[in-house]
């Protein structure tokens, strides 16, 4: 139940987010473009993990779906909440990710010992989280993993 109620608040949220707080451009990368970059470059494994869980690139979210690929942060509820506490670490702030780890911890207080490595681990990390994404599709993923110390 408690991930249903999450959920919902994502899917309610998730429009208002993307045209009011969101003020980065959408990606002119397409899906077709990504299958055609090589198997071992961050884009390939965006394409392969939105193939994985049959999702699509959202205008002006691509990154969020990135920030999974890179840090190996699956998309169960806990794990999305855990991707937040990660790139709080990492030194982004906003209202919503506040929201999400506010509710996320409290709904979720026993996952709070992974919550509180994932933001170790992204403390540790070169700051990525305002970096054009769309621009390093093409690179392989573990030079980026390595370049921004995400272990």
């Amino acid at each position: 139940m408690k991930a249903f109620i999450f959920e919902q608040l994502y899917e309610i949220s998730k429009k208002p987010y993307q045209k009011y707080f969101k003020k980065n451009k959408p990606w002119t990368v397409t899906v077709k473009e990504l299958v055609a970059l090589p198997p071992s470059s961050l884009g390939a494994e965006l394409h392969h993990f939105l193939t994985k869980h049959s999702f699509e690139l959202q205008p002006k979210l691509e990154s969020h779906d990135i920030y999974h690929v890179l840090t190996n942060i699956g998309t169960t509820v806990p794990e999305e909440i855990s991707m937040q506490y990660f790139l709080w670490g990492n030194g982004k702030r906003s209202l919503y990710l506040f929201s999400v780890l506010t509710i996320g911890t409290l709904f979720y207080c026993s996952h709070y010992k992974r919550f509180l490595h994932e933001y170790k681990r992204g403390k540790s990390s070169s700051k990525f989280y305002q970096i054009d994404f769309q621009k390093l599709v093409h690179l392989p993923i573990h030079n980026i993993r390595t370049a921004f110390c995400i272990h």
